[in-house]
C-alpha cells in the first residue's frame, strides 16, 4: 500500500497515478493533527489495514495532476540519519565506523515543494539521496535478528547538507538540520511492497541530468544492524524516520532555480525545487567527475556572496 497526504492534509491510498481519499477510514483514531494521524495509523495498521484496502477499492480516484502532495510524515518525532554508510562502488577497504547524526523533524518539506540554501557561508550545499526506513512499532534495544519487524515501509528521502561551516568539528547539526532540508515522500510504501530493501537501485537527476546512479546493495551497514545500533542509544517510535545513508561519488552542488528529482525503484519519484536567494553558482561537476579529472575537495564556489573569502 502507498500512504500520503495530499491538499490539504486528507489521507490518501496511491493507485497508479490517481489518489483515493482514506480519510474517513481512519476518522476514529486519536489525533490532533496529520502528524500524528499517520504515527496512529501506523502504530495500528493490522486493525485498520482491510478498512482502508475497501475504502481505495471504492473510492474515486482523483488524477495527481489535480493534487497538492504533502509530506507523509509531516512531523515525525525523531529522524536519524545514517552516516558514512556506503561501501562507495568499492572503493572503501572497509566499512567506515557505525555513526549517525539527528536531523531536526522541522526540515521536512515534500513533493513538489522548495529546499532553501541559507544565507550562511557554505562551502557547497548537496543533497545525498537514499532511502528511508519508516518505523512501525516502537523500538528500544532491539537485535538485528528482530529489527525488520520494526519496519512500517519505506520512502525518498534527500539529505540536504550545507558544508564547510567553521568551526572546523561543529558539523551535524548546522549542516543537516536547515529548514527544509529533509525532503521526503512522496509517499510511503509499506514493506510488503519491497521484498528487499538493499537492491534497490535510487536515481537523482538535477535537471534532468542524472548525477546520483546508484543501489542499495552497496549499503556497508545493513538495515537490522542500523535498527540495532541507533535503538541501543534511544528508542524510535511509530512513524519514525530512519535514513540509510548514500553513495557520495554522484554528489554536486544544489543551486537555485534546480530541480531535483529522486527516484528509488518501487518508491516512486520525489520532486523538489531550490531556491537561493544569495543566486550562488558552483560548476555543475560531481565528486567522481572531480576526482576522475585529478582534482581534490569539493567543488569550489565560483560567484555569489563568500566566493570572494575563498579564493
Amino acid at each position: 500500500m502507498r500512504l500520503l497526504f495530499f491538499d490539504e492534509f486528507k489521507l490518501g491510498v496511491l493507485k497508479g497515478d490517481v489518489v483515493v481519499d482514506v480519510s474517513q477510514a481512519v476518522r476514529d483514531i486519536p489525533h490532533t493533527g496529520p502528524h500524528n494521524l499517520i504515527s496512529g495509523l501506523i502504530e495500528r495498521f493490522a486493525q485498520y489495514r482491510s478498512a482502508l484496502e475497501q475504502a481505495a477499492a471504492h473510492g474515486q480516484g482523483v488524477p495527481l495532476s489535480r493534487i497538492r502532495i504533502r509530506p507523509p510524515l509531516p512531523k515525525p518525532y525523531n529522524i536519524d540519519c545514517m552516516a558514512v554508510n556506503y561501501m562507495e562502488d568499492g572503493t572503501r577497504a572497509e566499512p567506515a565506523p557505525i555513526n549517525a547524526f539527528h536531523k531536526s523533524p522541522s526540515a521536512v518539506i515534500g513533493d513538489g515543494e522548495t529546499m532553501v540554501l541559507p544565507d550562511v557561508p557554505a562551502t557547497i550545499f548537496e543533497g545525498e539521496a537514499e532511502v528511508a526506513v519508516v518505523i512501525g512499532k516502537r523500538a528500544s534495544n532491539v537485535k538485528a535478528a528482530d529489527a525488520m519487524d520494526h519496519v512500517f515501509g519505506y520512502m525518498n528521502f534527500i539529505d540536504g547538507s550545507a558544508r564547510g561551516l567553521l568551526p572546523p568539528g561543529n558539523t551535524f547539526y548546522q549542516m543537516k538540520s536547515r529548514d527544509t532540508f529533509a525532503p521526503i515522500g512522496p509517499c510511503i510504501v509499506t514493506a510488503d511492497e519491497i521484498p528487499d530493501p538493499h537492491r534497490l537501485q535510487i536515481r537523482l537527476w538535477v535537471n534532468g541530468a542524472l548525477k546520483q546512479n546508484f543501489n542499495t546493495s552497496d549499503m556497508a551497514h545493513k538495515i537490522p544492524r542500523c535498527i540495532e545500533w541507533t535503538t541501543s542509544i534511544h528508542a524510535l517510535e511509530p512513524g519514525d524516520i530512519l535514513a540509510t545513508g548514500t553513495n557520495h561519488r554522484g554528489l554536486s552542488a544544489f543551486q537555485d532555480g534546480d530541480l531535483i528529482e529522486l527516484e528509488t525503484e518501487g518508491l516512486g519519484r520525489l520532486r523538489v525545487h531550490v531556491r537561493d536567494d544569495l543566486k550562488r553558482t558552483w560548476a555543475r561537476q560531481t565528486r567522481l567527475e572531480r576526482r576522475q579529472k585529478g582534482l581534490e575537495g569539493q567543488t569550489p564556489q565560483l560567484t555569489g556572496k563568500y566566493a570572494a573569502a575563498r579564493t
